[in-house]
């Protein structure tokens, strides 16, 4: 048995400014709705599901206080992802960053508070 994909799944309070988050500030695709409280978000070929909850994501606070991260998206051009994101006005929760395991990085939160990082493997590692 092979798996296919992998489709995480993150919570929000308010599905509308998540997909438009994810749309129109990532740059990812709507993939689908389903009524008013789940929605998938295509990018780079997998998918990341939204659900409606009436409270934060308990993890938020954890992830924070231990520069976890939520969700990591590997990227070609980490700088140019940087310098877009940039123009849009999002805050970056780290700036980029050469790590000692050969990548270059950098983080943002998205409309609810969950980290994303975006990554691009050095040359030559």
């Amino acid at each position: 048995m092979a798996i296919l994909s992998v489709t995480p799944q993150l919570r929000t309070t308010n599905i509308e400014n998540s997909i438009d988050f994810y749309v129109s500030k990532l740059g990812f695709e709507l993939a689908f709705r389903y009524e008013d409280f789940y929605a998938g978000i295509n990018v780079g070929g997998q998918q990341i599901h939204f659900k409606l909850v009436d409270e934060a994501d308990p993890s938020l606070a954890f992830v924070h206080q231990g520069e976890h991260f939520h969700l990591y998206f590997t990227t070609d051009d980490v700088e140019k992802k940087a310098q877009a994101l940039g123009q849009l006005g999002i805050p970056f929760h780290s700036a980029i960053t050469e790590t000692a395991w050969g990548t270059k990085e950098f983080a943002v939160a998205d409309d609810q508070g969950h980290i994303l990082y975006f990554g691009q493997p050095l040359q030559g590692r």
